[in-house]
């Protein structure tokens, strides 16, 4: 059990946490790419109030909450993100379903000749364009692009990772698990490159079973973002989890704490250890 999650069971009891709620969208319409898609949003517990909460606009919703609608298990999100309310860490989630067959198109602006991709800008544009103006009509949010970001695993991590880059007047921060770096032989390398520096926090990690190869481009990922004026710790923090794999259990373990990092205005040095332990 990881170390936040024994801190937070110490101090409040199963019985004392207080439940968010989850909403669903039925059939959200994109002009952008002439598809509908399901959309999950998740609402903190103290949501009820006339409060107003930040954004994460995440990928590959269908298998953040419910093991029924998941591809290959679910992240198991909703106690993870009711026990990170009770330590202060409140958000709204708005889970965004692929699109099946065109997940790799949509989750790539880059053509890839064996395996597609290319469709990524006109999906950030249905993030930005469609589903951010109706959910901040419809819910309590912080439209501000401080309060505002974006995250995903694999293929959804390297959408997530090129989002933040792409659309720094939308996204003031992002996650990026286990993200799917070599895609297109690693064409969104120099992209980060030659973008100019934009303020805000980037989390990425990547478990050691996954392969050297996943290991070592986000390594160099690492260094990219440091030598781009980047601060571990402060408004970067690469995670390397021993034990994790390319799955949902492993991002559903390593997400809560890399989300409190994104949220915090702290170090990582809490966030850090309690994804490790």
């Amino acid at each position: 059990m990881s170390a936040w999650r024994t801190r937070l069971r110490r101090f409040l009891p199963r019985r004392f946490l207080r439940s968010g709620t989850l909403h669903s969208l039925h059939d959200v319409w994109s002009p952008e790419l002439g598809n509908r898609r399901e959309v999950v949003v998740y609402l903190p517990p103290t949501y009820g109030r006339s409060r107003r909460f930040p954004v994460v606009y995440m990928q590959d919703g269908q298998n953040l909450f419910d093991p029924a609608t998941a591809h290959a298990g679910d992240w198991g999100l909703l106690r993870a993100l009711d026990a990170l309310a009770a330590a202060g860490h409140e958000t709204i989630i708005v889970g965004v379903s692929n699109a099946g067959e065109a997940r790799i198109a949509e989750y790539s602006p880059f053509r890839d000749e064996k395996t597609g991709g290319g469709r990524g800008d006109l999906y950030l544009a249905f993030l930005i364009e469609t589903l951010k103006p109706m959910i901040d009509r419809r819910f309590r949010t912080r439209p501000e692009r401080a309060h505002t970001g974006i995250a995903g695993s694999s293929m959804g991590g390297l959408i997530s990772l090129y989002g933040f880059f792409r659309a720094p007047a939308a996204f003031g921060f992002a996650g990026a698990l286990s993200p799917s770096l070599w895609f297109a032989d690693g064409a969104i390398f120099p992209v980060i490159a030659s973008a100019p520096f934009v303020p805000g926090r980037m989390y990425v990690d990547v478990g050691r079973r996954e392969g050297d190869q996943h290991v070592t481009n986000v390594r160099r990922l690492r260094d990219l973002m440091i030598a781009k004026g980047y601060h571990a710790g402060r408004d970067f923090l690469m995670v390397e989890d021993p034990n994790g794999g390319h799955d949902e259990a492993s991002w559903g373990r390593r997400f809560p704490a890399a989300l409190a990092f994104l949220l915090s205005d702290r170090g990582a040095s809490e966030s850090r250890a309690s994804l490790l332990a």
